[in-house]
């Protein structure tokens, strides 16, 4: 029995004395010491068919972002740089973000049923800064959001390829009353950049050290919640570094947006999600209990006051 069942199981102090209940193969357990240990881990994604897709991927998303592909000597760094939510009209991209055999590797290491709600598909690297996907992305209760990176070619140290911290999903998950500041009604061109001065700070005061990860194609770095990651500069801009990444929840959370929210305040900017696997809504809840639209009067409890902004 999990007496935490509000931590996820990769994340929770008591993994290393959990794992040998939860029927681990080989392959899982290195996954999820990596991701409890590191806050990632590496894998080859699962589907026999991924390369074909990648392809096809490639073809139907290329003109797109405005680059010309095949002149070897383009700058492939203008134009757009993502496309969000590609799976609603492209089926490889929804086949990629729902596969089975990852989902059901995400359920079994987290200890509540995954789904997707998000996919970002990039032909080139991001070069952005140090940042943890928790101000964007988060739950109630915490961490129990996931990203995964496929890598869509080889990619070199030129490309711009992805950076991370081992070890900084450990840290203190940066909230907007850690930093004085308030969030719920603000207005930013960047969710993440009131933040940077904080994570600066942390990465100094731990000694973090960088790992860049040079990735071959059909690799996938699951990440966790807090994880500082991002992307280096891109050095050579003929290149490519075609991904796709994909964002997961876990079911019976509150899922909100931090840098628009005030948690003290119980004022969350909250989300309205659909599974990418099913195409379903999937609702705010809270102990299994779907949080109603019911009026609250003044004398409500921070839970009630915090159900009335629910938006489902």
């Amino acid at each position: 029995m999990n007496p935490l069942p509000g931590v996820p199981l990769v994340e929770s102090p008591l993994f290393p004395k959990l794992k040998d209940s939860l029927g681990l193969t080989t392959e899982e357990e290195r996954i999820a010491t990596g991701l409890h240990e590191n806050g990632y881990a590496v894998l080859d994604f699962p589907d026999a068919d991924l390369h074909a897709r990648i392809e096809r991927i490639k073809h139907n998303l290329g003109p797109r972002y405005g680059i010309d592909f095949n002149d070897p000597q383009s700058d492939k760094t203008v134009g757009e740089r993502r496309i969000q939510d590609a799976w609603t009209f492209d089926e490889d991209v929804r086949a990629i973000a729902a596969n089975a055999a990852v989902m059901d590797l995400l359920s079994k290491l987290y200890g509540r049923r995954v789904f997707p709600f998000q996919t970002l598909n990039f032909p080139v690297g991001t070069q952005q800064d140090a940042h943890s996907d928790s101000v964007h992305f988060s739950s109630l209760p915490e961490r129990f959001m996931c990203g995964v990176w496929l890598a869509m070619e080889d990619i070199g140290a030129d490309a711009g390829p992805l950076f991370y911290y081992p070890g900084s999903h450990r840290w203190p998950i940066m909230t907007n009353a850690m930093i004085g500041r308030r969030g719920f009604g603000s207005d930013l061109q960047s969710a993440q950049d009131p933040y940077g001065p904080a994570w600066d700070a942390m990465r100094d005061a731990c000694d973090a050290r960088q790992d860049i990860f040079l990735a071959r194609k059909g690799q996938a770095l699951i990440w966790c919640a807090n994880l500082l990651h991002g992307g280096t500069l891109q050095t050579n801009p003929h290149l490519t570094r075609w991904s796709q990444v994909t964002h997961y929840y876990f079911d019976d959370c509150i899922y909100y947006t931090p840098a628009f929210s005030d948690e003290a305040l119980g004022q969350l900017r909250l989300r309205n999600l659909v599974g990418i696997d099913d195409g379903q809504p999937r609702l705010n809840r809270y102990l299994g209990e779907a949080l109603p639209r019911t009026p609250v009067t003044p004398r409500a409890s921070f839970r009630r006051r915090l159900i009335k902004r629910i938006r489902i």
